[in-house]
């Protein structure tokens, strides 16, 4: 019987790939909360071991679903799904809720410093555990939502968060110091893009992170002092759990809830959007179960201490290109849970520099834009464009809000006094993904001429933007009339323009080949 091995030459690849980038997100998302001034025995001790299990598990799971796969299938090339730390999350945790917390509280004046840290430990672990409740409702209504989307906004909106949550800031990195991050680029490009056999047969990503290392340190990028410093943090430490502060979470939790829940759906719905990258590349996994695996270990971390949503990672046909199959996934799930609960993590990001690294996050993007425009007509190209604009505005608003808030200023009090039409590009790339995957669909089904389904997924889009699902960071569930600046009556208009289509000539609306 014809089936993928455990361990193939490509996982080596794979590995380098997939680790570093795991690990690359997990220090970041730790790397964040030290800036926020958490203690680092909480964050090293407590909330890692939590974390590295999460993300562990979860990509031990994968190996065994696609080793599965492979045996149901009769195929020997099946690659496992990536998977770890929701990358957009780790900002709102660390600045949009803990930091909140810990302000809040300390003006209050009533608690310790330690209380106080350990209260907004409690307060990040519950939203954590709220978004995975939200999570696993949307695990159920997946396979709809993958039913009634064409694969076009799927795929669609999953090149535009790869363009830009996935591959411009490590584009600025590697511009920052290009003669370390273009260099590793280079090789990417030849090893990967071009495929171009490697000397002595070393793998792509090992050679990239091995010749950026050693760049890295020669020309004086890397911080002995600070390596040295590192290995005080060394030591075993397990996951335990914080049951009482996670419960006495919830009770500073709801001004933070109108975040939780359309993050969560985010989070659902760019696992989707993975998922059917590899149903594109011929391998159909059960969405539902996969959509469980990042929802379950989200919701059973939390309590432990872990406060960073799980997702199933963009990148599946970029790992499948690179050789990677099963074992790449084996591989990064031990070494992540090993490395975390001994304390080494700091050790490894403060040994190799993060510019060696992040063009492999580069390289991600070009394989899963490839992807979206090589699976549609060519017709709907237009409609994939139009889609990736929102995440461009939500890119950018981001880098602006963190230059505001910088300054002590804000966008409310920034916008009135500027041409720069910052409100309509926030309202843009609100719920970015969601955003996307609502034009494109409605944008492929106007191009086909079907005017009928355009004008329902209009009122749809409307009837999200009331609420506040998308366009909004906040949503309500109150009747209200929407000032006229409001979206909803943007989509209101291009319904009434798609029913006035429906009856002009309705003899030329579908065409033959989208019936």
């Amino acid at each position: 019987m014809k089936t993928t091995p455990w361990f193939v030459k490509g996982d080596i690849n794979g590995f380098f790939g997939l680790f570093t980038n795991s690990l690359t997100n997990i220090m970041t998302a730790l790397g964040l909360l030290i800036v926020i001034g958490m203690p680092q025995d909480i964050v090293f001790k407590k909330i890692t071991p939590a974390l590295v299990l999460a993300v562990g598990l979860g990509n031990l799971y994968m190996a065994w679903a696609a080793k599965r796969l492979a045996n149901k299938s009769q195929h020997e090339n099946v690659t496992a799904l990536p998977y770890g730390v929701s990358v957009p999350h780790y900002f709102i945790v660390a600045f949009g809720v803990i930091a909140i917390v810990v302000t809040n509280l300390t003006k209050e004046g009533n608690m310790s410093t330690a209380d106080i840290w350990m209260t907004a430990w409690g307060v990040g672990a519950a939203w954590s555990f709220v978004e995975g409740l939200v999570m696993l409702v949307c695990a159920f209504v997946g396979p709809t939502i993958q039913k009634y989307i064409p694969k076009g906004a799927l795929l669609g909106s999953l090149a535009g968060l790869a363009l830009t949550f996935i591959a411009m800031n490590p584009a600025a990195n590697v511009f920052t110091t290009p003669a370390v991050g273009m260099t590793c680029l280079a090789i990417i490009i030849v090893g990967w893009l071009a495929n171009k056999k490697l000397p002595f047969n070393i793998p792509t990503g090992f050679l990239a992170i091995l010749v950026g290392t050693i760049l890295g340190w020669v020309m004086g990028i890397m911080d002995i002092k600070t390596l040295s410093n590192s290995f005080s943090l060394v030591g075993f430490s397990l996951p335990g759990s914080i049951f009482g502060s996670f419960i006495n979470g919830f009770k500073y939790i709801s001004p933070f809830l109108p975040a939780a829940i359309p993050l969560g759906i985010y989070d659902a719905l760019e696992s989707l959007d993975n998922i059917e990258s590899a149903h594109t590349s011929g391998e159909h996994y059960n969405t539902l179960e996969m959509l469980l695996i990042p929802t379950v270990l989200t919701i059973v971390t939390a309590p432990l201490g872990n406060v960073f949503p799980m997702i199933i990672y963009i990148g599946h046909p970029g790992w499948k290109a690179a050789g990677a199959r099963v074992g790449y996934s084996i591989m990064t799930g031990a070494g992540v849970i090993i490395l975390g609960i001994l304390g080494v993590l700091t050790i490894i990001s403060n040994a190799i520099p993060l510019v060696a690294l992040v063009p492999i996050l580069m390289y991600i993007a070009t394989v899963i834009g490839k992807q979206a425009f090589g699976t549609i007509n060519k017709k709907y190209y237009p409609a994939l464009i139009i889609g990736l604009m929102p995440f461009v505005a939500s890119f950018m608003m981001l880098q602006i809000n963190t230059i505001l808030g910088n300054l002590g200023t804000s966008l409310a009090e920034v916008a009135p006094k500027t041409t720069v039409p910052l409100m309509g590009f926030a309202q843009f790339g609100s719920a970015d993904i969601l955003v996307s995957m609502m034009l494109i669909t409605i944008t492929m089904y106007v191009i086909a001429r079907n005017f009928k389904m355009a004008t329902v997924y209009s009122f749809i889009s409307a009837v999200l933007s009331y609420f506040g699902f998308i366009h909004s960071s906040v949503f309500s569930f109150k009747l209200y009339l929407p000032p006229i600046t409001h979206a909803f009556w943007g989509y209101i208009g291009m319904a009434i323009i798609f029913i006035i289509a429906i009856y002009f000539q309705p003899e030329t609306n579908i065409e033959p080949e989208d019936e």
